[in-house]
């Protein structure tokens, strides 16, 4: 049985074999061994990829071909981020590396919030969060003295940026809970700009646009 599975599959043996051969190329590349920087790993990979890109166009039928294709397809559409790893120290350098730096971030927030999934402030200040609880992993030496701001007015303008970040939040969870009294308090913020109007004599102000009926009030 074996003998015939080989047999029937021996013409695709030696695609197999040539596609191993730059996925190794392709992994000794970027694992750089020889330290250099994410320019010289750009260089390296660029090369091989265009030899793949030619081998492409010399051979317009098969899966390996098509398999390439995409390959090349998806490196294209992410390489301007593929190369900071090389530059930025201890930046994790793949999926998998990156999943232990989530799950130790989902740890900690686990331990000092008691929820199981990712909490609203995470949500809004992972931008904050995330860096904070990544250095307090990488660099367990940090002590307080090293997470106080370095400067006060890009602590407080940062401040402000989350601050406006959360206020649509918080006008959505008024509105769930009480839309009535919601819309009600915008229109009486409104009312003063509102134009006026004049029915039977008496000037009013036209509320309530919302509603298929007209509300007026004096």
């Amino acid at each position: 049985m074996l003998r015939n599975a080989l047999k029937a599959t021996a013409c695709m043996w030696p695609g197999l074999a040539q596609s191993y051969r730059w996925v190794e190329r392709t992994a000794a590349i970027l694992q750089n061994e020889s330290g250099l920087d994410a320019a010289g790993v750009r260089r390296r990979l660029a090369a091989l990829l265009a030899a793949l890109a030619r081998w492409t166009r010399r051979h317009h039928r098969g899966v390996i071909r098509q398999a390439l294709a995409h390959f090349l397809l998806e490196t294209r559409r992410y390489w301007k981020g593929l190369f900071h790893c090389y530059d930025v120290p201890d930046l994790p350098r793949t999926d998998n590396d990156l999943e232990h730096l989530f799950g130790t971030c989902r740890y900690h927030e686990r331990r000092a919030s008691g929820r199981v999934r990712g909490s609203a402030g995470l949500v809004m200040r992972g931008m904050v969060r995330l860096p904070a609880i990544a250095s307090a992993h990488l660099l367990p030496e940090l002590d307080g003295p090293h997470l106080a701001p370095g400067d006060l007015d890009d602590w407080r303008r940062l401040r402000a940026q989350f601050e406006e970040r959360r206020v649509p939040r918080t006008m959505g969870r008024r509105f769930r809970a009480d839309p009535d009294a919601y819309l009600r308090g915008i229109e009486e913020e409104l009312r003063p700009y509102l134009p006026v109007q004049k029915k039977n004599g008496v000037h009013f102000r036209r509320l309530n646009a919302r509603r298929s009926s007209l509300c007026w009030t004096r």
